[in-house]
C-alpha cells in the first residue's frame, strides 16, 4: 500500500487507533498508539519520535531522540484490539541525519537484501522459518537471594497422568510421543488452527500445523517463505499471535528454546534459497539436486556456524536444547534426509522451485531479522570464496563412533563460546555495511553483561541436589 492507500485503508475499517510497533536489538517487538487523527500522509516521511534510550541495546540517555517511520507495506489491522486499531511495521530514523540506525534490526535485514542485489548473485533470498513452542497453562518462576524455581504446567503433560482432575481422563503424550496425535491426545488443535487462520487475517500465506514431539502442549505451525525482510516481519506477527491467541484461552505460550527437561526442546528449522529474475538458483545437478551455487552456500554456512549461533541461538538456555548426543543437531555437517544433520537439503519435491537448504540449529528465541541476515551473509561468503562444504554426511550422527565423530566439527557448547566465536569471526557480516562494528560490539557486550555474567553468579536448583551435602 502506498500511504494515501493506508489513510483509505484505515477509513474502510473505522480505524480509532494507529499502532507503530518495532523491534528492539534483542528481538522483542515494542510499540505505541496514536490516535487515528495522527494519520496522515506526512507521518510517512516526518514519523513520530520517542525515546531510544529506553529501548534495549540502543541509544544512551544523552542521545535519546529518536523517530519511527511506518512502513504503509506493513498495513494491516491488528485482529487483538478492542478498539479498530491499525498496525503498522516502522523502521527508525536518526532525527537529526535522517538516516536509518543502525541497531534497528529490520535496517540490518533491508541492507542484507541490497547487499545480495549488489553482488548481482540473485535478486531475492527466501526464507521459511519453521518456529516450534510450547502452550502451557501456567507458568511460575523467581530467582532472588535466598531462592530460584520455576514450575510450568500442562493439563497435557505426562507427568500429570496422576494427578486427581475430576476426572482425570488420561489422554497425555508420552515424552518424546507426542509428534502427530490426534484428537484428544492432541488438545490443542482449534488454538492452532485459530492461530492460524488469524495470521492469515494479516497477511501470512500458511501450510500447516501439527502438535510436536514433547509432551506438555508443544506445538509447530508453518508459514509460506517469504522475502527475507517479509518473512522477518511475519515472524513478528507470528509470535504476536500464537501468544495472544494462547491468552485468550487462558493460556500461555512461550518459544523459549528449552522449558523443559528431559523432553524435545523447541528449534526453529530455516529453509532458505537465493533466485535470480524469477529462477531459483539452488537446484542444479550436483549432491541431492543442489547446484554448485547452493552447496558453496552451504559451505558458508558451515564455515561461519559458530558465529553465526550468537545470533540464531542467542540465549543462554538455546544451549539446553544444543546438547550432544540428544534431539538438537549440534555436529555441522550436511545432508539429504537426514535430520541429525545441521544442515538438510529436504527431498519432499523434485520440482527445482523446491530446491532449498535447511538450517536445523537457531531456536525460535532469536531476532529474525537479524538471524536470517547473519545466515545469508554466511552463505554468501561461501558463494564469493567458493567454499566447499566437504563431503555429505548421509550417516546417522549420533551412531557414529567417536573416531568418527572426532572428524566432524560441532557447535559451540554455550553462549559465551558463540560469543567469543563472533568475537573473532565477523568479517563476513561487516560487507556492504550489513554489520556495523558497533552493533555486532554491542550485541558482544549485551549478551555477556546482561546473560552470561548474571546467569554465571547464580546458583542452579540442581547444584544443590549435587553439592549441598559435600
Amino acid at each position: 500500500m502506498t500511504p494515501r492507500e493506508v489513510l483509505e485503508f484505515a477509513k474502510q475499517h473505522h480505524s480509532e487507533i494507529v499502532d507503530l510497533k518495532f523491534m528492539d536489538l534483542l528481538g522483542t517487538w515494542q510499540h505505541f498508539s496514536v490516535p487515528i487523527s495522527e494519520l496522515e500522509e506526512h507521518l510517512f516521511e516526518e514519523g513520530l519520535g520517542f525515546d531510544g534510550s529506553s529501548i534495549r541495546g540502543w541509544q544512551a540517555i544523552n542521545a535519546s531522540d529518536m523517530l519511527v517511520i511506518p512502513d504503509p507495506a506493513s498495513a494491516v489491522m491488528d485482529p487483538f484490539m478492542k478498539h479498530p486499531t491499525i498496525s503498522m511495521v516502522c523502521n527508525i530514523v536518526d532525527p537529526i541525519t535522517k538516516e536509518k540506525y543502525t541497531r534497528d534490526p529490520r535496517n540490518i535485514a533491508q541492507k542484507a537484501e541490497a547487499y545480495l542485489k549488489s553482488t548481482g548473485l540473485g535478486d531475492t533470498a527466501f526464507f521459511g522459518p519453521e518456529a516450534e513452542f510450547f502452550v502451557f497453562d501456567e507458568v511460575r518462576y523467581k530467582s532472588d537471594q535466598n531462592q530460584a524455581f520455576y514450575i510450568v504446567d500442562s493439563s497435557e503433560g505426562n507427568w500429570n497422568t496422576g494427578r486427581s482432575e475430576n476426572p482425570n481422563l488420561g489422554y497425555k503424550p508420552r515424552y518424546k510421543e507426542g509428534y502427530f496425535p490426534v484428537s484428544p491426545s492432541d488438545s490443542l488443535q482449534d488454538i492452532r488452527s485459530e492461530m492460524m487462520k488469524i495470521m492469515e487475517q494479516v497477511g501470512i500465506s500458511m501450510e500447516c500445523h501439527h502438535h510436536e514431539v514433547a509432551t506438555g502442549g508443544q506445538c509447530e505451525i508453518d508459514m509460506r517463505y517469504a522475502p527475507l525482510v517479509k518473512c522477518a516481519d511475519n515472524l513478528m506477527w507470528f509470535k504476536y499471535i500464537v501468544k495472544n491467541v494462547a491468552k485468550r484461552h487462558n493460556k500461555t505460550a512461550t518459544f523459549m528454546p528449552k522449558p523443559l527437561y528431559g523432553d524435545n526442546g523447541s528449534g526453529m528449522h530455516v529453509h532458505q534459497s537465493i533466485w535470480k529474475d524469477g529462477k531459483p538458483l539452488f537446484a542444479g545437478n550436483g549432491y541431492a539436486g543442489f547446484s554448485e551455487m547452493g552447496l558453496h552456500y552451504i559451505g558458508g554456512i558451515l564455515k561461519h556456524a559458530s558465529a553465526i549461533c550468537a545470533f540464531t541461538a542467542p540465549t543462554t538456555n538455546s544451549y539446553k536444547r544444543l546438547v550432544p548426543g540428544f534431539e538438537a543437531p549440534v555436529n555441522l555437517a550436511y545432508s539429504s534426509r537426514n535430520r541429525s544433520a545441521s544442515i538438510r537439503i529436504p527431498m519432499y519435491s523434485t520440482s527445482p522451485k523446491a530446491k532449498r537448504m535447511e538450517a536445523r540449529f537457531p531456536d525460535p528465541s532469536c531476532n529474525g531479522y537479524i538471524a536470517f541476515s547473519a545466515m545469508l551473509m554466511a552463505g554468501l561468503d561461501g558463494i564469493e570464496n567458493k567454499i566447499d562444504p566437504g563431503e555429505p554426511l548421509d550417516k546417522d550422527i549420533y551412531a557414529l563412533g567417536p573416531e568418527e565423530l572426532a572428524n566432524i566439527p560441532t557447535l559451540p557448547g554455550s553462549l559465551e563460546g558463540a560469543i567469543n566465536s563472533l568475537e573473532q569471526d565477523h568479517d563476513f557480516l561487516l560487507k556492504g555495511d550489513v554489520f556495523t562494528q558497533d552493533v555486532i560490539d554491542r550485541w558482544i557486550d549485551y549478551k555477556r553483561e546482561n546473560e552470561i555474567d548474571v546467569m554465571r553468579l547464580r546458583p542452579n536448583p540442581y547444584e544443590f541436589h549435587l553439592y549441598y551435602d559435600a
